[in-house]
């Protein structure tokens, strides 16, 4: 991700067809974490799997409900800057860890 956000600045001058060639090896990287995970959770045990996809659930839809609004906040300018995805990506991965402790304690 840093090298297809910071090397159009930094390493070959805003060059649309390597910011191109970035983004599509991040995106394929992406699909690789996809996979890998997708391949982790069927190799785990009934609760496990039902641990983790409990804590999907939750992130997806803390995810989903609090990007909505933060972008309609954006919108009706109730906050100061703009909406950022980062925010978003930390929203969902904090969600997600806090469920999957949740799920963890809660069957242990």
């Amino acid at each position: 991700m840093a090298f297809a956000t910071f090397g159009p600045k930094f390493l070959w001058e805003l060059n649309t067809t390597w910011s191109m060639l970035a983004i599509l090896l991040n995106t394929a990287l992406g699909a690789g974490m996809i996979w890998a995970n997708i391949k982790h959770i069927s190799v785990l045990d009934e609760l496990q799997q039902k641990i983790q996809l409990d804590a999907m659930g939750i992130a997806l839809g803390v995810g989903i409900v609090g990007g909505l609004s933060y972008s309609t906040m954006d919108n009706a300018n109730v906050i100061s800057g703009d909406a950022e995805i980062g925010f978003l990506v930390i929203l969902i991965s904090v969600s997600y860890m806090i469920a999957l402790v949740v799920g963890k304690k809660r069957y242990a």
